[in-house]
């Protein structure tokens, strides 16, 4: 068997990037739930999580579809602005996603 080699250049690590993983409308699902289920969960980390799932689906068309305008919307999701209710209700339905509530 032929011996394998790895130098310290085969072996450098690249910055975790979720959009790489998020493949599929149930990649999204359980993203958002994961980062919602974190107790330690701010609006900014919801802001942010959105924002991922804008840049998957096409941010100005994510915009447009929710009639907001594009650069408004970078600035929400990146948690420079905050977000009204109103705007992460819209990103949701058109996310396909429903928001729900249950008790602990």
């Amino acid at each position: 068997m032929e011996k394998i080699t790895i130098t310290k250049d085969d072996a450098k690590l690249r910055p975790f990037n979720v959009l790489d993983y998020i493949k599929t409308n149930k990649d999204i699902e359980m993203y958002l739930n994961a980062v919602l289920e974190n107790e330690d969960c701010t609006d900014r980390d919801i802001q942010r999580a959105l924002g991922d799932i804008a840049k998957i689906k096409g941010v100005s068309k994510v915009a447009k579809d929710i009639n907001v305008g594009r650069e408004s919307l970078y600035k929400t999701l990146d948690g420079i602005a905050d977000a009204r209710f109103s705007t992460i209700y819209k990103l949701l339905k058109n996310f396909g996603l429903t928001l729900k509530v249950a008790r602990n």
